[in-house]
């Protein structure tokens, strides 16, 4: 059908000017029989594109639900245990299952004040859900990305802002079982059944979407080698605590022999790549003093930044640590270089007060870090200096930019 997508397009316009569903569902019959959830998704996100707000989509994303919910995949598994996908549905249930049982407490403390058990029960669901973090943010960071990368970017951007509504209910909720002791109970337990209630509605609408549309479309545009690397992604990120064992048996091939990501670069990581001059660009950037010192003790790098705190000159390349540093402190130095390669530490750390060589005194922190392999060998030390006596006299929060004040 050549004019499949305008159609889509036009049934999708239609209901945002208020058609009733119903009606729609009579004039696009033959069109909705077969419509898949990838179709979905890309057609609101050409009409993104084309100038519809992206929160008029959201809002009226139920209403696309309910239009195309015949011909949409069922709920059921809709991949193998182990797999990603297969993975954050099973967290789906188990999320549904804690909103439930936190409605349940809140309609009980209700008509039961100061219920011990039932304080308790809460404090558990408390925790269960600040432990859900992991799950938003392995798609944010995982899965989102994929879908990017094949030209899926409304709907996942779409998902995020839900997410964002999620927290906020939760913070809510944190707060507000915090804050249950100095509160009156007819105030406390009226509260928490408003929130339990938003947060009930808010999981049950956001997984049905993922589930019907946004899974299934990345099953069907993410490659099977990306899913391996995603999986062992969702491993190093970690799950929630109620994340089941089940779900998370082996997948694909082992995490050794998944596939490095594609890069562009002269000098290539596993977690990306630069060019020398961005490299060391980079480098010159960072808000700290660096230096490396190689399992010979000899100095090999120190970046350059814009204010340096400790003088660092070329001629320090190639002589040995201990000759930089008077002779005094050689005997720390060694020591600190003698448990590092034995393993007996991983980590020192000091801080000092500089004499003002200009217009204030410096508050010093210095760290230095054993730098090893991944099978544990001894490469070298890292030594990290910086100043931070900005950073100490900080208060509150800033969450804008200085001149949006």
């Amino acid at each position: 059908m050549p004019d499949r997508k305008q159609m889509l397009k036009g049934l999708i316009r239609s209901l945002h000017e208020g058609v009733d569903p119903e009606e729609a569902k009579q004039k696009f019959k033959e069109l909705l029989e077969d419509v898949t959830p990838p179709e979905i998704a890309r057609v609101e996100e050409e009409l993104i594109q084309e100038g519809m707000p992206r929160e008029e989509i959201h809002r009226l994303c139920d209403v696309h639900l309910a239009v195309f919910r015949e011909s949409l995949e069922s709920e059921g598994h809709l991949a193998p245990a182990g797999h990603p996908i297969h993975i954050l549905m099973e967290e789906h249930n188990a999320l549904l299952q804690l909103a439930g049982e936190l409605a349940e407490i809140a309609q009980e403390l209700r008509t039961t004040q100061g219920d011990d058990k039932r304080m308790k029960q809460l404090m558990g669901v408390k925790g269960d859900l600040q432990g859900s973090e992991s799950h938003y943010m392995r798609e944010e960071n995982v899965l989102f990305p994929y879908l990017e990368k094949h030209g899926v970017t409304q709907p996942p951007a779409i998902m995020w802002m839900e997410h964002d509504r999620i927290r906020a209910v939760k913070k809510s909720l944190y707060a507000l079982v915090d804050a249950s002791a100095d509160m009156a109970w007819s105030d406390f337990s009226g509260r928490l059944q408003e929130l339990s209630v938003t947060l009930n509605e808010l999981l049950h609408d956001h997984f049905q979407k993922e589930n019907r549309v946004l899974f299934p479309t990345a099953l069907r545009v993410v490659t099977e080698e990306e899913w391996i690397d995603a999986r062992q992604q969702f491993d190093e990120l970690g799950y929630c605590p109620f994340t089941p064992e089940k779900a998370q048996v082996s997948f694909g091939q082992s995490a050794a022999l998944a596939p490095r990501p594609e890069v562009e670069g002269d000098i290539a990581f596993e977690t990306g790549a630069f060019s020398q001059k961005e490299l060391e660009a980079f480098l010159n950037t960072l808000p700290v003093e660096i230096t490396f010192v190689d399992a010979q003790d000899t100095v090999r790098y120190f970046n350059q930044t814009k204010e340096r705190i400790f003088p660092r000159t070329k001629a320090a390349i190639g002589r040995k640590v201990q000759s930089c540093h008077p002779r005094k402190s050689v005997h720390v130095v060694d020591r600190i270089l003698r448990d590092f390669r034995s393993g007996r530490r991983d980590v020192a750390e000091f801080w000092i007060q500089m004499e003002p060589t200009g217009a204030r005194r410096k508050f010093v922190h210095i760290r230095y870090f054993a730098v090893r392999d991944q099978k544990g060998t001894y490469l070298g030390t890292l030594e990290v200096g910086q100043d931070v006596t900005p950073i100490r006299s900080l208060q509150g929060e800033r969450r804008l930019l200085a001149e949006e004040g």
